[in-house]
């Protein structure tokens, strides 16, 4: 699939991903004990819904990471269109591979994006910048129902072979040293309030002659089947986790 067509479908979009300001709120609630100023990062901010967000509730910087320069240079617009500009840094960078010191993060937190690195190999990498008694709070897609349709397996196992259940990554968290103070599954409004705009602005690629972007908007229309016939066995899992203080890394 081309990079460059999915940047361009998604330009202007205010939520790359399924999610809501009322999740983010519910999951950040669960971070008690944060330091008055604590050190936050946002990895795949994409153009910062979430960062938005924390960095009005904390009232201190929060670093959205992401690789596309243009979804952080929306972020940025957004933020002084908002008086926060003060409040929100950048930097385009792999959050695979974060420069960041061990140990020196208070708040990790990624909405949509841990399943390009996979979420337990995901945690694995982030948690070592964790502090001890820090969190990570991570949306990912999951399975809601232990027997799923056939076919909806079979679409998923194209997009992101390592879909598990939210008990599943309850037990990759445990074995990484990190303990689950709140998990929830977002509903299909979460998943709707990304596909309703997407669909509209994509409109203005039909006629579009990059085989890039029309791969895109065939891709679209396989995940809005998929998500219209099989939307109520599988959804987006947020959980929120806290290093342990003897948790490995």
């Amino acid at each position: 699939m081309s990079i460059e067509a999915l940047i361009r479908q998604h330009i202007g979009l205010h939520r790359k991903g399924p999610g809501g300001d009322a999740h983010t709120l519910r999951a950040f609630s669960a971070c008690a004990g944060l330091p008055p100023e604590p050190v936050v990062v946002d990895l795949g901010c994409g153009s910062g819904a979430a960062t938005l967000v924390l960095a009005r509730q904390l009232g201190s910087p929060v670093l959205g990471v992401d690789l596309c320069q243009p979804f952080l240079d929306e972020l940025e617009e957004r933020a002084r269109a908002e008086g926060l500009e003060h409040l929100v840094r950048t930097r385009c960078a792999d959050f695979g591979e974060l420069d960041l010191p061990p140990g020196s993060v208070d708040l990790v937190w990624s909405e949509g994006a841990i399943y390009q690195l996979g979420f337990e190999e995901g945690l694995w990498r982030w948690r070592t910048h964790v502090k001890p008694g820090g969190y990570l709070a991570v949306t990912d897609a999951v399975w809601l129902t232990p027997a799923p349709p056939v076919e909806a397996r079979e679409r998923w196992a194209t997009w992101y072979p390592a879909m598990t259940t939210l008990d599943a990554c309850r037990d990759a968290a445990a074995r990484l040293g990190l303990d689950v103070v709140d998990a929830f599954p977002l509903p299909r409004s979460a998943w709707e309030a990304y596909y309703h705009p997407l669909v509209a602005h994509s409109e203005a690629f039909r006629s579009d002659p990059d085989p890039g972007m029309q791969a895109a908007l065939a891709d679209l229309a396989l995940e809005l089947d998929t998500f219209e016939r099989f939307g109520d066995s599988y959804g987006y899992g947020f959980l929120v986790m806290r290093k342990r203080g003897d948790a490995p890394g």
